[in-house]
């Protein structure tokens, strides 16, 4: 079991969103959470990865047998969660490179303790982006800035088979891609086998080309019991 949830309740602004949630997911898993809009779905991917403007009540957040209901953000980042969320902020100034360089660093230090050269680091990065053609020129631009929705993906995608997290939460990847870059996603999560995703999708046919093996269902802040 790669995550388990366990009676979790979460709140915003003193509002309750979430009550008595509980959630198991099998390593390997594509994994659906369904709702329809306002059901809480991205209020508990977003307590998952840790977003400090929820507050959890009460319950656990176990991940791979380890209690990080108290772990901030960027510690369940590098234990190997990661959040691709609908809207990713526009940061002037900080290149597509220089994000990549630091996230990916971050991550092999935490792993192994060691650093990684620039030269494997760059290694890794045109593997990636050759498998996406994703021009080079993308990587001096500003993280988001100019970039279409369907762009955006396909950089989300870039940082995720960089990364090659253990846990993919990906908030509704079809909204805002054109059928292409939805195959692009469909593609890439078909090909990391060792990640585990919990995806959001409104589009039957996309959620149908994932072909989840394991469903989720919230309405109104609870567990859907059917």
């Amino acid at each position: 079991m790669i995550l388990e949830i366990k009676d979790l309740s979460v709140s915003l602004n003193d509002k309750q969103l979430l009550s008595d949630i509980n959630m198991k997911i099998k390593s390997g898993e594509r994994h659906l959470l369904a709702g329809h809009n306002g059901s809480g779905k991205s209020t508990l991917v977003n307590t998952i990865a840790g977003n400090p403007d929820y507050t959890i009540n009460k319950g656990q957040i176990i991940f791979e047998g380890r209690d990080i209901t108290n772990e901030s953000a960027t510690t369940r980042a590098l234990l190997g969660i990661f959040l691709a969320s609908q809207n990713v902020p526009e940061i002037p100034g900080l290149s597509v490179l220089s994000f990549l360089k630091h996230s990916l660093t971050a991550h092999i230090h935490f792993q192994t303790g060691k650093d990684i050269s620039m030269g494997e680091f760059l290694y890794r990065l045109e593997t990636v982006r050759n498998i996406l053609d994703i021009p080079k020129e993308w990587l001096n631009r500003s993280i988001n800035v100019g970039f279409s929705g369907g762009e955006r993906k396909r950089l989300m995608l870039l940082r995720l088979l960089l990364i090659q997290p253990k846990f993919a939460i990906l908030d509704e990847p079809d909204s805002g891609a054109d059928k292409d870059v939805q195959k692009q996603i469909i593609q890439t999560i078909g090909s990391m086998k060792k990640t585990t995703f919990l995806f959001i999708s409104h589009q039957q046919d996309f959620t149908n080309k994932i072909n989840p093996n394991g469903i989720t269902t919230l309405s109104n802040g609870k567990l859907m019991i059917k």
